[in-house]
């Protein structure tokens, strides 16, 4: 059974940090792109950063980029997400997903074919 947690979210001033962590379990990440996606009620799912196969460069969204670091320790089957510099539009359900490299598919400039998603953490940025 493939099992993905998440840890590290709750509520944080703006300008603050906070580092998400994934433990994936099931699966490895040598076959599996691995990342993490956010998500406000109604509105549309957003990918945040991923690493779409092991040796990939890992992609960020645009807002994110320079304030968002995402890394990953193969052995411990583990992704992190260092956010710094947070902001209120970055309040969000945080959610870690995983997909076979096989099956993803890249289309307007998203991700999809993910297929393991974790339950999420709450990250809620104040202002």
């Amino acid at each position: 059974e493939v099992q993905l947690v998440e840890s590290g979210g709750g509520l944080v001033q703006a300008g603050g940090s906070l580092r998400l962590s994934c433990v994936a379990s099931g699966i490895t990440f040598d076959d599996h792109a691995i990342g993490w996606f956010r998500q406000v009620p109604g509105k549309e799912r957003e990918d945040v950063s991923y690493f779409s196969s092991r040796d990939s460069t890992p992609y960020y969204r645009d807002s994110v980029k320079g304030r968002f670091t995402i890394s990953r320790d193969n052995a411990k089957n583990t992704v992190y997400l260092q956010m710094n510099s947070l902001k209120p539009e970055d309040t969000a359900t945080y959610y870690c997903a995983a997909g076979s490299v096989d099956s993803i598919i890249f289309m307007a400039g998203r991700i999809f074919g993910m297929e393991y998603w974790g339950k999420g953490t709450l990250v809620t940025v104040s202002s």
